[in-house]
C-alpha cells in the first residue's frame, strides 16, 4: 500500500539464466525519490530493469508494486509492459524521427489521457524547458536535448514508476551537466518514484537517495546512498580507486572576488570553486574521494589546503595485502574517508576515538562534477 511521504512498497524476485549469465535477485524495499540500481557493467542491471518493466517474460519470480501484482510465475501472472503503469527512458531516447518534438510529446499525451494523473502537456514542457525545442526534429537536437525530450514524452504516459536505463551513458560531461538538474528534481517536481540504472558513481552520488548494489546477477546491498558508498566491503563493486563519502553542506556565500563558493558543514567551513547556480542557504551534496583526503593529528598551519575539518577516528581498515588503509573520520553526524598508507597510520598513532584533522583540497570538489543540490 502507499506509505506516508509518497513512498510505495516494492518487491521483486527475478531468476533468469541465459548463456553464461545467471540473474538471481531479490528486492524488498520502499520506493521514494530516486533509487539507484548500481553496479559494474554486465552485472545484470538492465536485465533486471527489463523484468520490472515487463519487457522480459522469461524470468521466474514475482514483481509487486504498491500491492499490485505485475508478475508471478508461480501463478502464471504476467502483465506486459503496456499493462504496467511504468515509463522507461533508454540510453538512446528512442524518439520518433518523423515527428517534431511537439509531435512526440503530443503523441504520448493523447495516448495516456485516460490514465489517472495530474501531469499535463504544458507542465511537462515548462518544467523540462522544452519550449525552444518544440518545432525541431530529433536529428537536430543534441544528445542532452534528446534525452530531455524522451524524458518529457515518458512522463506524459503518466506512469506511477519511472525507469531510467543509463540515460546519460552516451553523453559527454557538458551534456550530462545540462540534464542532471532535471533528473535530480524529478521526484519532487513530478511526484513519481524513479529507479535509475547506472554504473557511474558520480551520477548516483548526485541523484539517488537509496542505492541497490547489483553485481554478477546478485544483490550485494540496499541502503542509503551515503551508507552504500561508505561500505568498504563493497569496494570491489563500487570501485576501490573511487572509494569515498558523501557530505552535505549549506551554501553560506558566493565569493565572486576569489571565485569561490563557501559552505557550512555542521559548523565547520568548507570552500570550493564557485558554482554560480547555487543559491545562499541551499544544501548541496559533495562526494569526496578517499584518495583526496589527508590526515593530521595537529591542526596544520601555513599550508595551501583550505579545508581542514576537525573530527575523530571512527574506524581503521588496514589492507594487509597492500600498503594502504582506509580511515573513517566522524565529523559530528557525517563521516569522511581517507586512504593513506598503513605506515602513516602507525606513525601518526591513529586509533579509534582519537582526534584528527581531515584535509581536503578545494580543487578536489571540481572534478567530474560530483556536486548536487539536495
Amino acid at each position: 500500500m502507499t506509505q506516508a511521504g509518497g513512498s510505495v512498497t516494492f518487491a521483486c524476485v527475478a531468476r533468469l539464466r541465459f548463456g553464461n549469465f545467471d540473474l538471481d535477485a531479490e528486492i524488498n524495499t520502499s520506493l521514494s525519490g530516486t533509487t539507484a540500481l548500481f553496479g559494474p557493467s554486465g552485472g545484470g542491471k538492465s536485465t533486471l530493469l527489463r523484468v520490472i518493466a515487463g519487457l522480459e517474460d522469461r524470468a521466474d519470480g514475482r514483481v509487486v508494486f504498491d500491492g499490485a501484482i505485475w508478475a508471478d510465475s508461480a501463478r502464471r501472472v504476467f502483465l506486459s509492459s503496456n499493462q504496467r503503469p511504468v515509463g522507461t527512458v533508454f540510453q538512446d531516447g528512442r524518439l520518433f524521427s518523423h515527428l517534431t518534438v511537439a509531435g512526440n510529446l503530443r503523441y504520448a499525451d493523447r495516448r495516456s489521457r485516460h490514465r489517472a494523473g495530474v501531469l499535463d502537456l504544458a507542465t511537462v514542457i515548462d518544467r523540462l524547458s522544452l519550449e525552444p525545442l518544440l518545432a525541431r526534429r530529433p536529428d537536430t537536437l543534441s544528445g542532452g536535448e534528446r534525452q530531455r525530450v524522451a524524458l518529457g514524452r515518458t512522463l506524459l504516459t503518466r506512469p506511477r514508476l519511472l525507469l531510467l536505463d543509463e540515460p546519460l551513458s552516451a553523453l559527454d560531461r557538458e551534456r550530462k551537466a545540462d540534464i542532471l538538474p532535471y533528473l535530480r528534481d524529478l521526484p519532487e517536481t513530478f511526484g513519481i518514484p524513479t529507479i535509475y540504472v547506472s554504473h557511474a558513481v558520480e551520477e548516483i552520488a548526485q541523484l539517488a537517495q537509496t542505492v541497490i548494489v547489483l553485481a554478477e546477477g546478485r544483490i550485494r546491498g540496499i541502503g542509503s546512498v551515503t551508507e552504500m558508498l561508505e561500505r568498504i566491503d563493497l569496494q570491489p563493486v563500487t570501485g576501490r580507486f573511487e572509494a569515498g563519502a558523501l557530505l552535505e553542506a549549506k551554501v553560506t556565500a558566493q565569493d565572486r572576488g576569489w571565485r569561490l563558493t563557501r559552505l557550512d558543514l555542521e559548523g565547520q567551513p568548507l570552500v570550493m570553486p564557485m558554482l554560480t547556480a547555487l543559491e545562499l542557504g541551499e544544501t548541496v551534496r559533495l562526494r569526496v574521494r578517499a584518495r583526496d583526503v589527508a590526515l593530521a593529528v595537529i591542526r596544520p598551519e601555513g599550508i595551501s589546503t583550505r579545508n581542514i575539518l576537525a573530527g575523530t577516528v571512527d574506524a581503521i581498515a588496514a589492507e594487509t595485502d597492500t600498503a594502504f588503509a582506509e580511515v573513517t573520520v566522524a565529523l559530528h553526524t557525517q563521516r569522511i574517508r581517507a586512504r593513506i598508507t598503513r605506515e602513516a597510520v602507525d606513525t601518526l598513532g591513529l586509533r579509534v576515538g582519537a582526534p584528527v584533522y581531515a584535509l581536503i583540497k578545494s580543487a578536489s570538489f571540481d572534478r567530474r562534477g560530483l556536486v548536487g543540490s539536495v
